[in-house]
């Protein structure tokens, strides 16, 4: 904040951090669909408009949880043991480092979110976590993730990552090429690492196009892509077992696992695919 926003000249001095509360972000918007109260107004409309388009948006919202959880649990289970959640969010029910450290308690996390108030909120959540830690930076400027002291001090990049863009890819447009971000990361990765993403679908399904509607209506973003478009996501790495599908459907640790028709999940169920891919 500046002194032409109204802070006091001490308040720029000491870096006072700017939380813009009249805006909608992606991190509030989506801790209110999920009931939290790290929020305000502004994001509570976007919410607002998120439920008149798709009244399950919060389950849906939990169901990208759902998908965190699974792959956070399988990479974990598998002996990746660091991770780098990109667009991480407010902190909620069983972040990546619950996850990840219920398997391992020795493994490590970076949160990076662009919002402010999620590295407000991360830091007092973890001060007593020595395994975890939160920094701000933007996807769109992925270098400076890398380049990051606290990122560079948690994980070593001689080692397999877990890295995590969950819920993110759909508030890009296609002509950010946002990929081409995910891949500057992917590339300062040794083999063995693993790249795990969540992202709205479009299979053809009314409802699917009405979050798209709503997220360009509440936050600007959130276009839908089909599943061979989310597919180019994972740079061509392979993925694994049981590849891309409806995270209701979606088990990692048991690819055979028998699981219901895509017809038979509930509407809110068929709006986002999740999978991993491995370097």
């Amino acid at each position: 904040m500046t002194a032409t926003d109204g802070a006091k000249p001490e308040e720029t001095e000491t870096n006072t951090p700017d939380f813009d509360i009249t805006k909608p972000t992606i991190a509030r918007v989506y801790d209110a669909l999920l009931g939290g109260k790290d929020n305000f107004a502004a994001d509570r409309e976007g919410a607002a408009t998120y439920m008149k388009y798709v009244p399950d948006a919060g389950r849906c919202a939990i169901d990208n949880r759902a998908g965190l959880v699974k792959g956070v649990q399988y990479m974990a289970r598998n002996g990746i043991d660091q991770f780098l959640d990109i667009g991480s969010g407010l902190p909620t029910v069983k972040n990546t480092h619950e996850a990840a450290q219920e398997i391992n308690p020795e493994a490590k996390v970076v949160y990076v979110d662009v919002d402010p108030i999620v590295l407000a909120h991360g830091r007092a959540l973890l001060a007593t976590n020595n395994s975890t830690t939160v920094v701000q930076a933007d996807l769109r400027e992925p270098e400076t993730i890398l380049a990051n002291e606290d990122v560079r001090s948690m994980l070593d990049f001689n080692r397999p990552i877990g890295l995590m863009v969950v819920g993110l890819h759909m508030h890009f447009h296609d002509d950010e090429n946002p990929d081409e971000w995910v891949r500057t990361l992917m590339d300062a990765m040794p083999a063995g690492s693993h790249l795990l993403i969540t992202d709205f679908v479009d299979t053809g399904e009314p409802l699917q196009k009405a979050m798209e509607q709503a997220g360009l209506q509440s936050l600007g973003n959130g276009w839908i892509r089909t599943p061979e478009r989310i597919t180019e996501h994972f740079l061509g790495l392979p993925l694994l077992p049981p590849g891309l599908d409806f995270i209701s459907r979606w088990f990692p640790e048991e690819p055979d696992r028998e699981v219901p028709a895509a017809e038979a999940l509930e509407p809110y169920q068929r709006i986002l695919m999740a999978g991993i891919a491995v370097k």
